[in-house]
């Protein structure tokens, strides 16, 4: 990302068996023997007799798995924290493309995700995708991020998170593919990596140090790819600005669709 000047802002029980039985003796003559009921080990060894109109299962007794973002495998969701009930999923084909496609998810009270915006077009960074990002690799950090705060060169669209407007939020020059970047600025949401939480997109405290890069949001599409961050179409973005609920703690899940199935 460009440098910018500052201006400020991870959730049997064992059947009992009928042991005994009390035999009464008296004067009438002795009928036939009675039956000599089964001993407890005997009983442990007979199988329970399946419940009518269905076989049983091996699974039965497993516990139903917690449901997933579609898209996440199990390493991917356990990273999602357990209060948060929008995430903002961002997928690339491969961990060198390019481009993405993007989807906001809503949990429902019964705790199963929805899709709520989304499938939308967006790029990232040029050379796709890291999980150790350093500054000036080109690609695009890899991971589970929370998003809480937002700016822009224009007016606050309506948005929930924290708003900075400033007319810091500019840019100028060319794209990797001589696209012009002017007004890729213009709304932008920031990822936090490498930031503290709670400041202006525009700032530049960097806690991991300098070398682990910053600076990387979501921001305008300039039709190319980025150096770090995450573009969407200017009305998309605009949606998901206005879409984004801070009392959800929103996230970013992000990167190359075979790291995140894991």
């Amino acid at each position: 990302m460009p440098a910018f000047v500052r201006k400020g802002a991870p959730a049997l029980l064992g059947a009992g068996t009928l042991c005994a039985a009390l035999l009464l003796t008296g004067c009438a003559p002795p009928g036939p023997a009675a039956p000599t009921p089964p001993t407890a080990s005997a009983a442990a060894k007979t199988p329970a007799a399946p419940t009518p109109g269905r076989e049983a299962s091996a699974t039965d007794a497993r516990p139903e798995s917690p449901p997933r973002i579609p898209g996440l495998g199990p390493l991917t969701q356990s990273r999602v924290p357990d209060g948060t009930t929008q995430a903002l999923v961002v997928t690339g084909a491969t961990e060198n493309s390019n481009t993405a496609t993007v989807v906001l998810h809503r949990r429902a009270p019964d705790g199963r995700w929805h899709e709520s915006g989304g499938p939308w077009p967006a790029h990232n960074a040029l050379r796709g995708w890291t999980p150790d990002h350093t500054a000036g690799d080109l690609r695009t950090p890899i991971g589970v991020y929370r998003i809480g705060d937002a700016g822009g060169r224009l007016p606050d669209p309506g948005a929930r998170l924290p708003y900075d407007q400033d007319p810091e939020f500019a840019i100028s020059g060319t794209g990797f593919r001589g696209e012009p970047l002017e007004g890729s600025f213009d709304h932008v949401i920031a990822i936090d990596y490498n930031r503290v939480p709670g400041r202006t997109p525009l700032d530049k405290e960097r806690p991991l140090g300098a070398e682990k890069g910053g600076g990387v949001w979501i921001h305008v599409d300039h039709g190319g790819p980025t150096q770090a961050c995450v573009t969407l179409h200017r009305d998309d973005l605009r949606t998901l600005l206005v879409a984004l609920d801070p009392a959800a703690a929103p996230v970013v899940v992000m990167g190359p669709a075979p790291e995140l199935a894991r």
